[in-house]
C-alpha cells in the first residue's frame, strides 16, 4: 500500500512547545502571570486579540534581549517565523518610549536577570 497525496499533505511536524526551553519557560511564565494570559496562548499558531499578542511579543523581546536567544530560536519556541520575532522586538522597543511601559518592562527584565543569574 502507498500513501495518497492527501495523506502526505496532511502531515505536519509537531510544533515545538516551550516545555524544554529552560530559561525561556521562565520568561513565558513570568509574562503570562503578569499579563494574565494562559500559557498555551504563547505558542498557538492562531491569531489572538491585542492583549494576547502583546504579551507574546513581550516574551519574545525579553527572550532575545535578556536571554540572548537568536530570533530563529525564539521563533521555533513560539511557533513563529524569525521575521515575526524581529517585528515583535522592534515593536516592544518602540513602545518603551512610553515611560510607564518602560518601567514595566524594566521590572520584568530585573526579575528575569535575578532568576536566571544573567547580567545585562
Amino acid at each position: 500500500m502507498h500513501d495518497s497525496p492527501s495523506t502526505l499533505g496532511a502531515y505536519r511536524p509537531a510544533r515545538r512547545r516551550p516545555t524544554a526551553t529552560g530559561p525561556c519557560d521562565q520568561v513565558i511564565a513570568l509574562v503570562a502571570r503578569q499579563k494574565n494570559v494562559p500559557l498555551q496562548m504563547f505558542t498557538t499558531h492562531r491569531r489572538h486579540r491585542a492583549p494576547v499578542a502583546r504579551a507574546r511579543q513581550l516574551a519574545m523581546y525579553l527572550s532575545h534581549v535578556i536571554l540572548g536567544r537568536t530570533l530563529t530560536e525564539i521563533g521555533e519556541i513560539f511557533g513563529r517565523d524569525r521575521t515575526t520575532v524581529s517585528y515583535a522586538c522592534a515593536l516592544i522597543e518602540d513602545l518603551r518610549d512610553n515611560p510607564q511601559f518602560d518601567d514595566e518592562v524594566s521590572a520584568l527584565e530585573r526579575q528575569i536577570q535575578a532568576g536566571a543569574g544573567t547580567h545585562g
